[in-house]
């Protein structure tokens, strides 16, 4: 019961902070932690993060909209794109076996948690303004397709996924792409989790899923707060730092 309740502790404040600080999924760090330290099936798993990522997203897209961080209008238009895919990818994962994805999710995290550390997305002007409002709405429901049916399908990755496409294709600045990021999160979030608990069994891991639920809330409300009022590297780098030394904690595990 301890090793559970530190396992789930440490997931759910990690997922948390990745939550707050740059609107990625919270199965980034949950999905890994519960593989590899629990043994819970890769796909229970999923389900499990899922389920934490929803009022954790939901809570951060709240706190960002409070900060005039946070596009509405073509958040919606990507979530009505990314629902659909999203339960398809949910459905075929589920013939993924456990090893290799989890495996697979422990190496995304430790690039991830890289990748923030060497290359943080710095904050930009709002140049997404200048793309035509025809051309924005058009990549809205493509990248939405995209990452919908990569996060059913993964369990993770959605939020990274989306906050690079939302900084570098349609150009917003961080704060408002993380913003927006966990506002479609919340309806992907939901979705996936749905659909996994419908093609799987959690009934077995209710603690897990309770402790993570409650611990990535917390984690993400005091994140979300704080990053509205700090410098967007730091961060990206507070973000990195977490992930990073968690994939090494768990590659080191692997090896064990």
């Amino acid at each position: 019961m301890l090793r559970l309740l530190i396992v789930c502790a440490a997931a759910g404040i990690a997922a948390g902070v990745g939550t707050g600080f740059a609107g990625m999924s919270a199965t980034t760090a949950i999905v890994p932690m519960l593989v590899t330290f629990l043994g819970v099936p890769w796909y229970e798993s999923v389900g499990i993060g899922l389920a934490s990522d929803v009022l954790a997203s939901a809570f951060s897209a709240y706190v960002y909209k409070k900060n005039d961080n946070l596009d509405l209008k073509h958040g919606a238009i990507m979530v009505a794109a990314v629902l659909l895919m999203t339960i398809l990818g949910s459905y075929f994962s589920q013939y993924m076996p456990d090893l290799e994805m989890g495996r697979l999710s422990v190496v995304f995290t430790t690039l991830m948690g890289l990748r923030f550390i060497v290359l943080p997305a710095t904050k930009q002007a709002k140049l997404g303004l200048q793309i035509p409002e025809n051309r924005r709405m058009l990549l809205s429901i493509i990248c939405g397709v995209g990452i919908g049916f990569y996060c059913g399908f993964m369990g993770l990755g959605g939020g990274m996924m989306m906050l690079f496409i939302l900084t570098t294709i349609l150009r917003y600045d961080l704060k408002t792409a993380v913003g927006t990021s966990v506002f479609v999160m919340t309806f992907i979030a939901f979705t996936g989790a749905v659909s996994h608990f419908y093609f799987g069994d959690v009934t077995n891991y209710i603690p897990a899923l309770v402790l993570c639920i409650v611990f990535t809330l917390v984690s993400a409300l005091v994140s979300s707060a704080m990053s509205n009022h700090m410098k967007d590297k730091t961060t990206n780098r507070v973000t990195g730092v977490v992930l990073f030394g968690l994939g090494l904690m768990m590659l080191w595990e692997s090896f064990l």
